[in-house]
């Protein structure tokens, strides 16, 4: 009896998996992620106190085997919160990111098969969103509808979906008049049928590494506005409103500090590390070197 004939995706799995064990740092950057997901995933079951439970007679505490990284200024439990706080960034990150890169891979797409007219109206839109800083832009909005955890997604959102457009737009038009997609258009192939089978497969590794190379960027975001007060409203915890609480009061603890910033580091290390083996395994040329 032959073996079965390994699909495609399969085999792609195979090679990322078998080049992330040849990568020290990227499967550094894998453990640290997968900890940190278990983690913050596990949250509500994990967390040995309820983020929001506040004791004002333990309050500003150190690290004791009862509140593994202390208490903040209202004696609640800072290792609790994080974890919580853990669960509003990777929700933030992969709501945003989804969205952001599915609005942008499509409107890319059009952007370089479709007419010239389209391309050029797309790319001016483009251009406009990425004129405005993030920050500012994020600024502006929050200040116009209000702070809450959706208008910070929805504000990621399009600041995000211009970055994403652009690379699949570059990428279109690198691959439309390529000999197999002429081809394809020679035996009467359909736009959706060539953009779909033929496009798309040859632009999701550039996009996926695009997309974790940015999860740090939106989580820093996140925990930037929350910081300012600006982005997920109290008492839910964040790790920028850890940051806050920890600032107003490090002359008295610098727990809240240490406890909302590695957090921050972890993650930033980890997608950092993983995306650059990534994009070693998935680049041919690389590859081949």
């Amino acid at each position: 009896m032959s073996a079965p004939a390994r699909t495609p995706s399969s085999s792609r799995v195979g090679t990322v998996w078998r080049g992330l064990r040849r990568e020290p740092l990227g499967m550094a950057g894998l453990v640290i992620l997968t900890v940190l997901g278990v983690l913050t995933l596990g949250a509500p079951w994990i967390a040995p106190h309820d983020p929001n439970d506040i004791d004002v007679h333990a309050r500003l505490l150190p690290p004791s085997w009862d509140h593994w990284l202390g208490t903040d200024q209202l004696g609640r439990d800072i290792y609790s919160r994080v974890l919580h706080g853990g669960r509003v960034a990777m929700k933030v990150a992969f709501a945003a990111i989804s969205a952001a890169l599915l609005i942008g891979l499509l409107l890319g797409m059009l952007a370089g098969y479709g007419p010239r007219w389209l391309d050029r109206c797309l790319v001016v839109c483009f251009d406009t969103l990425r004129a405005f800083p993030t920050i500012m832009f994020a600024l502006a909005i929050v200040a116009l509808v209000g702070p809450s955890l959706n208008t910070v997604i929805g504000v990621i959102i399009l600041a995000s979906i211009p970055g994403y457009a652009r690379v699949v737009r570059t990428q279109t038009l690198a691959l439309r008049d390529r000999d197999f997609i002429l081809a394809e258009r020679a035996m009467g192939a359909s736009t959706a049928r060539i953009l779909g089978r033929h496009i798309l497969p040859n632009i999701a590794a550039p996009l996926l590494i695009l997309a974790s190379m940015d999860v740090p960027v939106v989580v820093g975001i996140e925990a930037g506005l929350s910081f300012l007060g600006l982005g997920v409203r109290p008492p839910t915890a964040s790790w920028g409103s850890i940051l806050n609480d920890g600032y107003a009061y490090l002359r008295n603890s610098p727990w809240p500090i240490i406890a909302g910033g590695l957090p921050l580091v972890l993650v930033t290390l980890g997608f950092t590390f993983l995306g650059e083996s990534l994009r070693d395994i998935l680049d041919p040329k690389r590859r081949r070197r």
